[in-house]
């Protein structure tokens, strides 16, 4: 039988992740990110993403990718690689001057925690249908991947009401610094490849980039200086449904070669097995 890696075809994973919108949610998630002052220093302080960011983007996208369709090994290798990175890695609390790691566990929950919340938003007001039992079940799966990056999974908010709990718990320490207001705009107006920034894809990008910060939690866009109004929820929800349905008719498999290569790999595997137990059937 194929390794069908962390989650597999039955997953509440592989359903939240079959919606293209959750790219929004992971842009939204980058804001939430930038609102914890430790967590935005050790990115500016060791990042390139100003200098290549659709780079970074297509790193992280790739690894979140092998982490969901990868097999087990695949999957495990790409944590370990990124446990690799953060371990050489140290940055400045700009407000104490205290040198911190950015592999701290404080740090390495909230970056998960925000990521995943941020799919799963987007995914549901999106127009994905799931139950609360399903969304427990996607932040109880996703502590497999929390595990990767060196986290204790029994230390990671594993259901939706855990989640909700964090963030009370993680509020008091959020504001708006000179570098998250900065890693903010730069979210907003990224500098765009070949030229595209002088064409109408400017104000495509921008539209994406409003509709993940109407995604936000009240609290957070207030925290940027932003309306946190009822009817920016709304609005916010609308064009996301809108938008939702427009790509749920695009293939998935166009849009993610790993989860096409996880089809092909569960469907070889089955076939062989069919073939194996027919052989035995007739022997």
């Amino acid at each position: 039988m194929s390794d069908v890696g962390l989650f597999g075809p039955d997953s509440i994973t592989w359903r939240v992740h079959r919606e293209p919108i959750v790219t929004v949610g992971g842009l939204r998630s980058l804001y939430l990110q930038a609102l914890l002052p430790r967590a935005v220093a050790g990115v500016e302080q060791n990042s390139r993403y100003r200098k290549d960011p659709w780079g970074r983007f297509q790193h992280t996208a790739t690894y979140v990718a092998t982490v969901i369709y990868g097999t087990t090994e695949q999957a495990e290798r790409a944590g370990q690689r990124v446990r690799a990175i953060h371990a050489r890695m140290t940055a400045t609390d700009p407000r104490t001057g205290e040198r911190f790691r950015v592999d701290e566990p404080d740090l390495l929950r909230w970056v998960h925690v925000t990521e995943v919340e941020s799919f799963m938003e987007a995914a549901l007001r999106g127009g994905l249908r799931l139950t609360g039992a399903e969304i427990d079940g996607y932040y109880a799966e996703q502590t497999r991947a929390a595990a990767l990056v060196g986290l204790d999974p029994a230390t990671v908010p594993d259901s939706a009401a855990a989640v909700a709990a964090y963030y009370e718990r993680m509020r008091p320490e959020l504001e708006l610094t000179v570098d998250s207001a900065a890693t903010g705009l730069f979210l907003t107006l990224p500098p765009l490849p070949y030229g595209l920034g002088l064409t109408p894809v400017r104000g495509a990008a921008l539209g994406v980039s409003a509709l993940a910060i109407g995604l936000l939690p009240a609290w957070a866009r207030r925290l940027y200086g932003l309306p946190g109004l009822p009817a920016t929820d709304l609005i916010a929800s609308a064009n996301a449904l809108v938008l939702g349905r427009m790509l749920s008719a695009i293939p998935i498999e166009w849009i993610s070669p790993l989860r096409r290569n996880a089809l092909r790999r569960i469907a070889e595997s089955e076939a062989a097995a069919a073939a194996a137990a027919g052989t035995t059937t007739t022997t």
